[in-house]
Order: C-alpha cells, then sequence, then structure tokens
C-alpha cells in the first residue's frame, strides 16, 4: 500500500522557499548597514505599524505550520511536533528577518518575528491534531492519494506543481491562465503594439493553450481520468476571481471575464475533451507543446491596457511582496510543469 506522508514534507519544503522568496524580494541592493545583524530585536514598538500587518504576518505562516507539524511522524506526540514546527518556523523567520537588514527597501521587525511565529505556532496545534489524521494511512486525503494518484514520488510532486500553479493565478497583471512571461521577469517591453483584435486573438490563443495544458498535466498525474481535471481549472477560474476582488479598487472579480478569455475557455475545454482520448505518450508530448505555445505567446502579446490602468493594491508593503511571489511563480511554473512531464515520461519509459 502507498503512503501519502511524503506530500506534507513536499509542501512544506515548497512552502518555505517561497516564504523566503517573499520575505527577500526584491533581492536588489544589498549592502550591510552598520550596525550589529540581530539590533532590530530589542527595537521598541515600530512608530508606523497597522494591525493588517500583523494579520498578514500571521496568515503567512500559519499554513507553513500547518504541513510542517502534518509532516511529523505519527508516532510523535503531539507536543513534540508542535515544538518542533514552532522551533523551525521561529528560526526560519529570524534568519530572514535578519537578512532583511542588508537589504534598503525591507525593515527587519522584531513585531514581524512575533507574528510569524504565532502563525507558524496556531498553524502546528493544528496541524499535529488534524493535519496528521488527514495525511495519515487510513484518511480521505491517503485514499484519495492511493486509488487517484500515481505512484511514487512524482504523484505527490504533482499536487506541489498544481498548487503553485493555483497560487500564480492569483497574480492580478497576468492575462487569464497566462504563465511563463519572461518579459516582465527582466522588464523586457512587448514586441507588438496594441491593436484589440490582435489582442483579443492571442488572448484566446493563450487561454486555450493553458487551458488545454493545465488539464492534461493534472491528467497526467493521475491513475485515471477522474472529475479533479476540470475542477483544477474551476479552481483557477476561482483564484483569479478572488485575485481581481482583493487586489482591485474597487474589487473587480469578474475582470477576466473578457471576449478573448471567453472563447480560449471554450476552445481549450473542447480541446481538452478529445486530448483525453488520446494515449498516454501523445497526451503528454500535446502537453509540452501546449506548454511551449502558450509561453512563446504570452512573451509576444502586447501589455493588457485594461489592467495598467486599473488601480491595484499589489504595490503597497506585504501585497508588493505578494505579487512578487506570483509573479515569479506564473513565470517559471511552465519550465517545471515542462520539467515533470520529461522526468515522467523518462521513469516510465525506463520501468517498461
Amino acid at each position: 500500500m502507498r503512503a501519502a506522508t511524503q506530500l506534507p514534507r513536499y509542501l512544506a519544503l515548497a512552502y518555505a522557499l517561497l516564504i523566503a522568496y517573499a520575505c527577500l524580494h526584491p533581492f536588489t541592493g544589498w549592502q550591510p548597514t552598520g550596525l550589529p545583524w540581530f539590533d532590530y530585536l530589542t527595537a521598541p514598538w515600530p512608530r508606523y505599524y497597522r494591525g493588517l500587518d500583523i494579520v498578514l504576518n500571521v496568515l503567512g505562516f500559519l499554513p507553513f505550520g500547518f504541513v510542517l507539524a502534518a509532516a511529523c511522524p505519527v508516532r510523535w506526540p503531539r507536543p513534540a511536533a508542535v515544538l518542533l514546527t514552532f522551533v523551525v518556523s521561529t528560526v526560519l523567520s529570524l534568519s530572514l528577518e535578519t537578512l532583511q537588514t542588508l537589504l534598503p527597501s525591507r525593515v527587519a521587525s522584531n513585531v514581524d518575528l512575533g507574528a510569524n511565529a504565532l502563525g507558524a505556532l496556531i498553524g502546528a496545534g493544528f496541524g499535529a491534531t488534524w493535519g496528521r489524521r488527514l495525511f495519515a494511512t487510513g484518511g480521505w486525503l491517503h485514499q484519495w492519494h492511493e486509488h487517484r494518484l500515481i505512484g511514487g514520488h512524482l504523484g505527490d510532486l504533482g499536487v506541489v506543481l498544481i498548487g503553485l500553479w493555483l497560487l500564480a493565478q492569483l497574480s492580478p497583471e497576468t492575462l487569464l491562465f497566462g504563465q511563463g512571461d519572461i518579459r516582465r521577469l527582466f522588464d523586457m517591453p512587448a514586441p507588438l503594439p496594441f491593436s484589440p483584435e490582435r489582442f483579443m486573438r492571442l488572448e484566446a490563443a493563450i487561454v486555450a493553450t493553458n487551458v488545454l495544458a493545465i488539464g492534461l498535466i493534472t491528467r497526467s498525474m493521475l491513475q485515471r481520468f477522474s472529475l479533479t481535471v476540470p475542477v483544477v481549472v474551476l479552481l483557477g477560474l476561482g483564484a483569479r476571481t478572488l485575485a481581481g476582488a482583493s487586489f482591485y479598487v474597487p474589487g473587480r472579480p469578474w475582470l477576466w471575464l473578457t471576449p478573448g478569455a471567453t472563447a480560449g475557455l471554450a476552445a481549450g475545454a473542447a480541446l481538452l475533451v478529445l486530448a483525453m482520448l488520446l494515449p498516454r505518450v501523445l497526451r503528454h508530448t500535446l502537453a509540452a507543446v501546449a506548454l511551449l505555445a502558450g509561453t512563446v505567446l504570452v512573451n509576444v502579446a502586447p501589455e493588457n491596457p485594461y489592467l495598467l490602468f486599473n488601480q491595484t493594491l499589489i504595490s503597497e508593503g506585504h501585497f508588493l511582496n505578494f505579487n512578487g511571489l506570483t509573479q515569479l511563480v506564473a513565470s517559471a511554473w511552465p519550465f517545471l510543469a515542462l520539467a515533470y512531464l520529461s522526468t515522467l515520461n523518462l521513469l516510465r519509459s525506463g520501468a517498461r
């Protein structure tokens, strides 16, 4: 019987890397301040500090505490799992806050450290109680893992990959399902001028190719076709709706629902249904082609003026860091997915 115990460990590792990137973004201007490294630990309460900052820091580390405590062996008593999670999370936060003293655009804060530790402690309490049951042998998640996912580590890594794709949909400045934008990372101009007709056609093509790609990649991590495939696409639309409602002023939850996106969703869904009838090798090849095509189209598409001229919160405080994180994930995701498909094909070819 296969176990699902590796999944929380992969999730904890991925989440730790995401936290590190968000805390150290934008990674420029590194220089020592001349002050003691841990001087911020004894600093008085910041003069300008919002309650929202504390809430966001608590919420940022709560999921990490949950999955890290869930990753602890079931034989460990709950207090031991909570204590280890609290110590590891606090050390991680302390390290990142200390590194922030070298970044002129960041401010190391003992309040942030305390809020991060509190969030991890709350998450650890839930993770040690319910998280380990969720992932334990016999739990419903283990049964889903056992009967739905492919065997070995690739099934668990596929779940992490899908999780990163959903995170990428929370970037409000990207086109719907538009991943792989290298231009934005290197601040390069769009190669094509804006024209409404051209933009609508490119947007439809981007959405269609990415619907096909994410559907086929989700299918590749499953033993057989199930409702998991359309559910992932619907969750992606839900994440984009949440981003529009949360990061725009006023909220614009349906900003992504354009004529181009609608046409792309319809075309992509139709192509996905047909692609499910293909043999496994052809499905994987088609997924890779769709990923590459979608990435090329994203990088040649002109900027979306409707997104550029809408007021957003992503340039403020923690939202700026979160936006930098989601942009990085959105840009890197197609290449991670290609590596996943390549590894999957190699291992399956070697198993013959």
